[in-house]
């Protein structure tokens, strides 16, 4: 009786139900925001999973993923203006970004390991170039231009972090002959 009297008195006392409401209201997903788009299939996160902790075959699959949501990109660019192709585009860019997200994340673990990467990063560096060129090119569009501007810059961050991080490896490689073609620094 008791618990059941503290609970009418925590739902009828306007002290205690507005902070409660308000928390029950903040905790839901508002209508127009969205969950971070999945860049990867199925498929494509076994292909990764078989990879391991190879860096050089992850570089590599990632920069084989992201030129496929480029072509799918490149390939939309022409058809017909619909609200079916800008929905498609808005999302095949929103999933193009979160994949050059993920990919930079992953160049940081493995710049910090100093594994050696530099024949991947080559592919990468001229591969950004690529992207960022058929995303300049992709005429704006209302439905789509926040999605493209944010691909283009994820895009120039992913570039400028290839071209960077195979810099700082040649040179440090150069310094550390014995080291090169490790997939890990080994403590010595």
């Amino acid at each position: 009786m008791r618990a059941l009297r503290s609970v009418r008195t925590l739902l009828f006392c306007p002290f205690l139900a507005l902070p409660l409401l308000a928390l029950v209201f903040c905790a839901q997903p508002l209508p127009g925001q969205k969950d971070k788009p999945e860049p990867f299939t199925e498929a494509q996160i076994e292909q990764i999973r078989e990879a391991g902790i190879a860096p050089n075959d992850r570089v590599n699959l990632y920069t084989k993923f992201a030129n496929e949501h480029a072509d799918i990109i490149k390939g939309l660019t022409n058809r017909s203006k619909s609200l079916a192709r800008a929905k498609r585009v808005d999302d095949e860019l929103q999933q193009m970004t979160a994949l050059m997200d993920e990919f930079g994340s992953n160049l940081d673990v493995y710049s910090d390991r100093h594994a050696d990467i530099r024949k991947s990063l080559k592919s990468l560096a001229e591969s950004t170039d690529r992207w960022l060129g058929i995303l300049r090119a992709l005429p704006g569009e209302p439905s789509f231009d926040l999605a493209r501007k944010e691909a283009i810059e994820s895009g120039e961050d992913l570039s400028d972090q290839a071209k960077r991080l195979l810099t700082e490896q040649t040179e440090y490689f150069e310094l550390h002959k014995d080291e090169k073609g490790q997939e890990r620094a080994e403590p010595k």
